[in-house]
């Protein structure tokens, strides 16, 4: 992406909400492997599945790919006939390790993990295309990276959930077509109901192909570490969740 402007953020920088959340009970069906030498969670789609192979992309929240909430929204996508990688690029050091960690720094933690994401992602992509054209889904911290790779012919459709650290350019540059949900008000910490219609408005005068869904009553967070004992929490993830493949299987078909 160029720096010769400065193009205007429309999602901030991970904020309280994106660290906050509710563990899912459940048993995850994927396993670990290695992609590019980093690793990554694999869930495959049942067997007997037939058709082209499709894979999906999952770049993860600062709870990382390897959190079982994580697992199972990855393993659900596969059991719609999706193989999904999930790229580990906090490398073994999820924000949720630091939990009860004394003085822990959050901010020096989402500027290494930033920096270490930015330098692995690339090669991991590079590596996980030899599958197949993938499709590419992300949450909060993973936003930049599901939608600079949209911004090429390397995927077939992108999708994300209530994500920060984008700005215009995310938006003007995409060819990929795209999915996202969000919370009511806003794409993030910014005044977010202006984001939000800024960020339609660049899809529209370009004419994108997207689809946008705005959930109210949820906070940031919702379609990854939503509570699945409330409802409304309940239903708005699953919604999400549901939107996602409905979205992936227009492209895949």
């Amino acid at each position: 992406m160029s720096d010769s402007h400065n193009p205007a953020v429309l999602a901030g920088p991970p904020g309280d909400h994106c660290f906050e959340g509710v563990k899912h009970v459940g048993e995850a069906l994927g396993r670990s492997t290695k992609v590019a030498d980093i690793d990554t969670y694999l869930s495959e789609p049942p067997q007997g599945t037939v058709g082209p192979k499709k894979v999906v992309l999952y770049f993860a929240d600062v709870f990382g790919p390897f959190f079982n909430n994580a697992k199972l929204l990855q393993d659900y996508f596969a059991s719609h006939g999706f193989y999904v990688l999930g790229i580990d690029y906090f490398f073994g050091d999820p924000v949720h390790l630091h939990a009860d960690e004394p003085g822990f720094d959050r901010a020096a933690w989402s500027a290494k993990s930033r920096k270490q994401a930015q330098e692995a992602t690339p090669k991991w992509i590079k590596a996980a295309r030899t599958q197949s054209t993938p499709l590419s889904v992300r949450y909060c911290f993973g936003a930049p990276y599901a939608l600079e790779i949209a911004t090429t012919n390397d995927v077939e459709a992108a999708a994300f959930a209530h994500p920060s650290s984008l700005n215009e350019d995310h938006f003007k540059n995409l060819r990929s077509s795209l999915c996202y949900s969000l919370v009511q008000a806003s794409i993030t910490l910014l005044p977010e109901a202006e984001s939000r219609r800024r960020a339609e408005d660049i899809l529209a005068e370009g004419k994108k192909s997207y689809l946008v869904q705005i959930f109210s009553g949820v906070n940031h967070g919702f379609a990854t570490r939503g509570d699945p004992n409330i409802e409304h929490e309940r239903w708005a993830k699953e919604e999400s969740a549901r939107s996602v493949i409905g979205w992936f299987k227009r492209f895949t078909a």
